[in-house]
């Protein structure tokens, strides 16, 4: 069995339009939610904060998880992706940005699902998809694990918000 990577993602919202990142990956030009991995002695809401910051120039305010994505990539690993959403609180438009970043983007639902085909993985679609129904999970999920190098895929597996 392959290894998980473990990642966090942001959905942010604003004026009916979304929040993406055109990035380069396994060599190609794809669609998705500023995020990344967790690093040491970060929570998943700081990761988050964080990689909306370093990849979009976005700072946010990271609320409630929409719910744990597991897919596998090209690559033939495994990913599972935890999507917070999150509040605009402002731009900075001359920040510096990650430099597998292309460009930055707000699209509409419509947009975003014509652009499927780009996206990195389905979880780009589902969580928003989510998100428009309502769906969030309580910030307590967390609570337990509040830094990296805890045992989150304990507290994933108890967890009922795991979308294959």
């Amino acid at each position: 069995m392959p290894d998980t990577d473990l990642t966090v993602a942001a959905l942010v919202e604003r004026d009916g339009r979304f929040l993406v990142v055109e990035e380069r990956a396994s060599g190609r030009l794809v669609l998705t939610q500023p995020g990344g991995h967790i690093e040491a002695g970060e929570s998943p809401e700081e990761a988050a904060a964080r990689e909306v910051f370093e990849e979009a120039g976005c700072v946010v305010s990271v609320r409630e998880p929409v719910g744990a994505y597991l897919w596998h990539d090209p690559n033939g690993r495994q990913n599972l992706r935890i999507v917070f959403v999150a509040a605009l609180l402002h731009e900075q438009p001359l920040a510096e940005l990650d430099e597998v970043i292309e460009a930055v983007h707000w699209l509409s639902y419509a947009e975003l699902e014509a652009a499927a085909a780009r996206h990195r993985s389905p979880s780009v679609l589902r969580s928003v998809d989510d998100f428009l129904a309502g769906e969030r999970q309580p910030r307590s999920l967390f609570a337990g694990c509040a830094r990296a190098g805890q045992a989150l895929d304990t507290a994933l597996a108890s967890a009922s918000l795991l979308h294959a």
